[in-house]
């Protein structure tokens, strides 16, 4: 989709960011712990599976783009020697050797900080944000003076009509949506830690997209200014601050103007980096393996898949990058439709909290053998209609097929026949517990302990 179009539009987004951090905010409990109420004590491993994927997918596409802004740093300090260094790699693999060194030498800068406490970085966060929005507004102002306006391609009209520019449009607003959906499954990781109860609404529904919409709008000025000035339309800020580079590798004044661009572009891949993957990735990772891994060890796990993807397969034209960004949401929008429909539809908005760290028959949310098959056929049924339409467009086939239409609407299709289902499933197939509320005791009995202790196994599933 034209990005013009989908700046302006609103952030379907924000809505599910809210929804979806409601559990943490009210309850206290994040992702990981969350899921279990849904999916069950054993099957809320598959969840968090799917986001430590997502995670390590992000890990290595933002760690690539960090490596691009160090290249910027460094062609300004070195000159001309570094931005023309003769690549000595094949084509095949799809980076060039002056990409490749300054890539793995922002993940030798990454290390050290991602053995800081989070706790600790709130300042070197706040500078960053400052370095960025400096960033962003600096690049603004020099392209609309140097361009003297904001050139042409705001007013050109799409070159496409009626059907196909729809379903492009809502294919580009999908594929948006879905490269955020990692962290709206996710979110209760963060509001868990709200001192009250609404302390996340003013940014999950405010500021985040109010600065994502700006960021947005700024950057299709930039673009649209740029492509006045080198006749050549640059959506990615990184390799139009590499072209102009090239163009002006000995102008004083463009190696100072491109060495604090890259400056702030490297703060905020860095905080992105740690906050968004190596944390957030880390935390769900130390449920899989509580005994070996903490948030700490699971932020280098992340970091070595990071590098193992080689990114720049995957960032190596937009095509490629959408693709992926898009498969990664149609698993991902069936789980926020199950996730959404067990708490506020089925247990409206309430938890037994002791239950969730019982990993036996007498909590709530052990269901059968510790899975909910409720939760597996509802994600199972939101996902397969999008299958067909995904391996198509993974293939590149351009003959029509209505699957196609399916898969461009897949987070709100695979959202919405997910939370359906389930809530369905609850309905037809009720499960003790599925309703009322309890505080969290230290205890190792659950809801069932009075069944339990009366005699024999409790399943939490009515027969």
């Amino acid at each position: 989709m034209d990005d013009r179009v989908d700046a302006a539009r609103p952030r379907p987004e924000r809505i599910l960011a809210v929804l979806c951090g409601w559990l943490g905010s009210h309850h206290h409990v994040g992702f990981t712990v969350a899921s279990r109420s849904a999916w069950g004590m054993r099957g809320a491993f598959w969840p968090v599976l799917n986001r430590v994927m997502t995670g390590c997918v992000w890990m290595g596409v933002q760690m690539y783009w960090g490596g691009l802004a160090v290249r910027l740093v460094l062609n300004a300090i070195i000159g001309p020697r570094f931005v023309f260094m003769a690549n000595t790699l094949p084509a095949s693999a799809n980076v060039e050797t002056a990409n490749l060194i300054c890539f793995f030498i922002f993940v030798i800068a990454l290390i050290p900080l991602i053995m800081v406490p989070p706790e600790r970085l709130q300042l070197p966060f706040h500078v960053a944000f400052a370095m960025i929005t400096s960033t962003l507004v600096g690049m603004l102002l020099w392209s609309l003076i140097a361009a003297q306006g904001a050139g042409d391609l705001l007013a050109t009209s799409t070159t496409q009509e009626g059907s196909k520019l729809s379903w492009n449009m809502l294919y580009g607003m999908q594929s948006f949506i879905g490269g955020w959906l990692g962290g709206v499954l996710g979110q209760s990781d963060w509001t868990r830690y709200s001192r009250h109860q609404n302390g996340a609404l003013l940014g999950q529904s405010f500021a985040a997209p109010l600065t994502v919409c700006l960021t947005a709008f700024f950057g299709i000025l930039i673009t649209s200014a740029t492509s006045v000035l080198y006749g050549q339309i640059f959506w990615n800020p990184f390799l139009l601050l590499l072209f102009i580079q090239s163009n002006s590798a000995s102008d004083p004044a463009t190696r100072a103007g491109t060495f604090f661009a890259g400056l702030g572009l490297l703060a905020s891949q860095m905080s992105l980096c740690i906050v968004l993957n190596s944390v957030s990735s880390g935390m769900d990772l130390t449920t899989l393996a509580p005994q070996y891994i903490n948030i700490r060890r699971g932020a280098f796990i992340i970091l070595v898949i990071g590098v193992a993807i080689v990114p720049w397969n995957l960032v190596n034209t937009a095509s490629t990058f959408l693709t992926v960004i898009q498969g990664w949401s149609i698993f991902l929008a069936p789980m926020i439709g199950v996730l959404l429909a067990d708490y506020f539809g089925v247990r409206r908005r309430t938890l037994h909290l002791a239950d969730l760290y019982i990993g036996g028959p007498t909590s709530a949310y052990w269901y059968t053998a510790g899975f909910n098959f409720r939760a597996v056929v509802a994600w199972a049924m939101g996902l397969w209609p999008l299958l067909p339409g995904f391996v198509r467009t993974v293939r590149g086939e351009e003959e029509y097929s209505g699957w196609d239409n399916l898969v461009r609407l897949n987070v709100f299709i695979g959202l919405t026949v997910a939370f359906v289902v389930h809530f369905g499933l609850h309905m037809v197939y009720p499960t003790r517990g599925s309703k009322g509320d309890s505080p969290f005791v230290n205890t190792d009995r659950g809801l069932f302990e009075d069944e339990q202790r009366a005699g024999g196994r409790v399943s939490a599933d009515v027969a």
